[in-house]
């Protein structure tokens, strides 16, 4: 019984040190998004995959993104995947970056997420007609 009982405390001590490390990588940003679960999970599969974005949530008006920030320019790799689906830049209003496509308009908005993050969505009624 005293052995079981070590590696149950073992196994809860690395329950909390994981749980730690989530909240201090991630700092006070967890929760200003409201659920911290789809961006954490996001987080996982973005540095598991080679894919500078991965979607986070997608509703009936938008779908959320969220990459890596890096040295560069986020506003680039937006502008990529705007490109690699048909849509043109055209300006930049403060957060969001205005694309073309067909004579309409798409806002994509691009906000910081923590340091290490950044978070872009686009309006989805547009993203449907790539």
């Amino acid at each position: 019984m005293g052995r079981m009982k070590k590696t149950l405390l073992l196994l809860i001590i690395i329950v909390i040190m994981g749980v730690g490390l989530v909240f201090t990588g991630f700092g006070s940003s967890v929760f200003q998004e409201g659920n911290p679960v789809p961006l954490l999970v996001s987080a996982v599969k973005l540095h598991l995959s080679k894919s500078p974005y991965v979607q986070v949530t997608k509703s009936e008006k938008r779908i959320r993104f969220l990459s890596i920030s890096t040295t560069t320019n986020h506003d680039e790799i937006v502008k990529k995947c705007m490109r690699t689906m048909g849509w043109d830049f055209k300006e930049q209003m403060g957060a969001g970056l205005i694309f073309t496509k067909n004579g309409e308009d798409a806002v994509v908005e691009v906000r910081p997420y923590s340091r290490k993050y950044f978070i872009w969505e686009i309006q989805k009624p547009f993203f449907d007609n790539t």
